[in-house]
């Protein structure tokens, strides 16, 4: 048997992945750099959840934890934001994710996953861990736009107004969110949809997957199409009751923006610490999904601050 070993892209992590091909099949070798146990064990006991659950994710072939690495089924190198570019009809192909999204929202919420001699435990998105991740715009992207003074005094005020609105969140706790569902991390093989990089999944909001893929930095949408989405979403929800539709806006907009801020300080700090400065091109689209939910009026204390912080010619930069 003949066997090969190819080195393919690597992620946002600290993870190496290798494609091994046997003869007409393949697998993957992720190597953990770091973060062995949330890499390679949460990873894959997260895995075995979704595939208990019926969604599609890579299973585990052989382990190797004792040496950082693992081999993992092969999902294929043809993610959805290749398929998705040249197709016409995107809101029928988008609607395949919202239903794996349904998936994960129906999985039975579990303090603890279970997996050989470990038991993992699932957090929650609570007030400290949505700080904890829209730090990161302030620690690195911030930072890097502003003088010390500035930077320590506006930090604080901006920081007062998320806490204003994270508490304003009303869906929260509700299912198990996959917290990076994005068109990169979804693959397709043989007319399969898979997921991958799951093992950061936490129990939280209905709307932060939503939120993850409708807002995705990687993708430019149309707003109608954008529109069409979310209204496909909460009409086919079961998780919301007719009384609580109305609440269900200000909530992804919340979280998009939580989101979209810790993305800005995430791509920052590859740059800066990591050397992976691939990321900063996406840092214009990433400003202008901030400013399309900015415009609801829960957001003009914040968009204020931000707008005297950042300038517009700066949430066009892409050098730091």
């Amino acid at each position: 048997m003949q066997v090969k070993f190819k080195k393919i892209s690597s992620d946002a992590s600290f993870r190496e992945f290798y494609r091994i091909q046997k003869n007409l099949s393949s697998s993957i070798l992720v190597r953990a750099n770091k973060d062995k146990f949330k890499n390679l064990i949460v990873y894959s006991a997260v895995n075995k959840l979704l595939i208990n659950n019926k969604i599609k994710a890579p299973k585990l072939l052989k382990e190797y934890f004792k040496n950082d690495m693992m081999e993992i089924e092969d999902l294929g190198n043809y993610s959805f934001l290749e398929f998705i570019k040249y197709k016409k009809n995107k809101f029928r192909n988008y609607k395949k994710l919202i239903k794996i999204i349904f998936k994960l929202q129906n999985i039975k919420l579990i303090s603890y996953i279970k997996f050989k001699k470990y038991k993992i435990k699932i957090k929650k998105y609570n007030l400290a861990e949505l700080h904890r991740e829209s730090d990161l715009f302030f620690d690195w992207y911030l930072k890097n736009n502003l003088k010390k003074k500035n930077f320590n005094k506006f930090k604080i005020k901006i920081k007062n107004e998320l806490n204003i609105l994270y508490k304003k969140l009303y869906f929260q706790n509700r299912c198990f969110v996959h917290r990076d569902f994005h068109v990169s991390n979804i693959m397709i093989k043989k007319n399969n949809i898979g997921l991958i990089d799951s093992q950061d999944v936490i129990v939280g909001n209905l709307f932060y997957d939503v939120a993850s893929l409708i807002d995705d930095v990687r993708m430019v949408l149309p707003l109608n199409l954008k529109s069409k989405l979310f209204d496909y979403y909460l009409s086919k929800t079961k998780k919301i009751k007719k009384s609580e539709k109305n609440l269900a806006k200000n909530d992804f907009d919340i979280l998009s923006v939580q989101r979209n801020l810790k993305i800005l300080g995430i791509f920052v700090r590859l740059h800066k610490r990591d050397n992976k400065s691939d990321y900063l091109k996406f840092l214009p689209h990433t400003w202008r999904l901030l400013n399309l939910r900015l415009t609801n009026p829960i957001f003009n204390n914040l968009k204020n601050l931000l707008n005297r912080v950042i300038s517009k010619k700066d949430k066009k930069k892409v050098k730091f």
